[in-house]
């Protein structure tokens, strides 16, 4: 998920409190093993990086203080590196402004939820190696006047939207030339309805979320640029995907690496287009 590293101040309060109320409560790095539960903080509500199913078909895992379940690519991930390190796996679900400071207090082990691994992010927890690359693209209808647009200039003038407190949102759709851009969507299904519904010309996302979209509702197409002269402007922390875990717990974070590193980017496309294929909205 392409989160910007843009932090309120109120978001901030509430991590330096909860920080602090923490001292001297927080389980030791060494705890966060011998327990052996490994215990997971993602939204639940991001396909195909994670949402929440009423049963458990496809290897669903439950959510903790729940009935329901969570699945997706990052529950793939998660039952993975659980299984590699014996451990149990617990999934919390948790809003998006909520996942930094649940590491940082020690009420989950870490965060696997589509982060991108910024240079700000990286001042209050410390990432794993990326499970994942997430490139940026545009989505649009396929009867659209932009959907034969080779690259960002293309775009030009387009009515178009993406989700809050994201780079696509933050930082690319500015890129468009004269573009004509409305309130952030508040989570990934509105930004894709506003799409569908006509509100917009355009979004702008990830490519995994481009994807499902697609499946989702075939009437959408992709915009993708890379590699081309005129495509978003975005750096490696925006398109490198990885887990968070707290600051100096280098045991939990070299040992979700060993997992990692047995890993090929073909491996994470394969799961990923896994997730895709059996996400609740393609079936």
């Amino acid at each position: 998920m392409r989160k910007s590293g843009k932090v309120l101040a109120a978001v901030l309060a509430g991590v330096m409190a909860m920080s602090m109320a923490a001292c001297g409560q927080k389980q030791s790095v060494q705890d966060t093993l011998s327990d052996n539960t490994l215990t997971v903080a993602m939204e639940c509500a991001y396909a195909p990086y994670n949402w929440t199913q009423g049963d458990d078909s496809n290897g669903a895992v439950p959510i903790k203080d729940s009935k329901d379940y969570a699945y997706g690519y990052d529950v793939m991930m998660a039952k993975l590196i659980a299984e590699k390190l014996g451990m149990d796996l617990e999934i919390v679900k948790s809003d998006w402004d909520s996942l930094v400071p649940a590491v940082q207090a020690g009420t989950v082990d870490c965060v696997i939820a589509g982060q991108s691994i910024t240079s700000e992010r990286l001042q209050s927890v410390d990432f794993t190696e990326p499970y994942y690359f997430a490139s940026v693209v545009a989505v649009t209808k396929k009867d659209s006047k932009y959907a034969s647009a080779a690259g960002v200039a293309d775009l030009a003038g387009a009515t178009c939207t993406s989700q809050l407190n994201t780079i696509w949102y933050d930082s690319c759709l500015p890129q468009i030339p004269d573009a004509n851009i409305l309130a952030a969507q508040e989570s990934a299904p509105a930004m894709l309805m506003a799409l569908e519904t006509g509100k917009c010309d355009l979004i702008v996302t990830d490519m995994p979320t481009a994807m499902a979209a697609c499946v989702a509702y075939p009437d959408m197409q992709i915009l993708d640029f890379t590699g081309g002269s005129d495509d978003f402007e975005v750096s490696d922390e925006d398109v490198n995907i990885g887990i968070s875990v707290k600051k100096g717990n280098t045991e939990l974070k070299d040992k979700i690496n060993g997992v990692l590193s047995e890993m090929t980017a073909d491996d994470f496309t394969e799961m990923m287009n896994e997730a895709i294929s059996v996400q609740p909205l393609s079936n």
